[in-house]
């Protein structure tokens, strides 16, 4: 019989207890999920976060276990999925004020990661940018005079139309240009009326 050769399309690694809580290790895998496997370990490597070194340390058995197990360059792998659960959680007490005991609650973490194989080599996911604005030839004053020219004429409907702070204009109301205190400000004033 001919072996069949397996198609791997993902790679995948666990770190499991790991003494950082979940949240502060979200803000670690939020950056550097869906990027190449070399640009994540830039990130990381350069992170100023007490959490980036294990989940450097989580991308690095990744690759070692794609490299080992399935011979895949790292070029063509990128981050496809990262995932940060609650483990379970320590407790440990400290004295307070009139014999108390308070509880300190320290958590620990899951991280769950996959890592995607890409088909091309050096082509690996990447976030793609938005397209550069194109530069347009700078507008002569003549053709912005066109432009204002060319505006739909006004009508009856627009021109009468409210504005919404229209209501600030009402008799009796004072807006921005009238009394800053008030009609019926009572306050003492040491500036006296000015």
């Amino acid at each position: 019989m001919a072996e069949e050769k397996k198609n791997i399309t993902e790679v995948k690694a666990f770190a499991r207890s790991i003494h950082s809580s979940p949240r502060k290790v979200r803000l670690v895998a939020d950056l550097i999920r869906n990027l190449p496997v070399e640009r994540a370990l830039a990130e990381l490597r350069f992170l100023n976060k007490r959490a980036a070194l294990p989940v450097r340390k989580l991308v690095d058995s990744a690759v070692a276990n794609a490299s080992h197990n399935f011979q895949i360059p790292l070029e063509r792998l990128f981050i496809k999925s990262i995932s940060v659960d609650g483990a379970r959680v320590m407790r440990t007490f400290t004295p307070r004020a009139q014999g108390r005991a308070f509880a300190l609650r320290k958590r620990l973490s899951h991280i769950n990661l996959i890592l995607g194989v890409s088909r091309d080599a050096g082509k690996a996911k990447k976030p793609v940018p938005t397209a550069a604005k194109k530069e347009a030839a700078p507008e002569t004053p003549q053709e912005k005079l066109e432009v204002v020219d060319q505006e739909t004429p006004k009508t009856e409907a627009t021109e009468k139309k409210r504005s919404r702070f229209a209501f600030w204009n009402r008799k009796g109301k004072t807006g921005a240009k009238g009394d800053s205190k008030g009609k019926h400000y009572t306050g003492f004033d040491r500036r006296g009326n000015m």
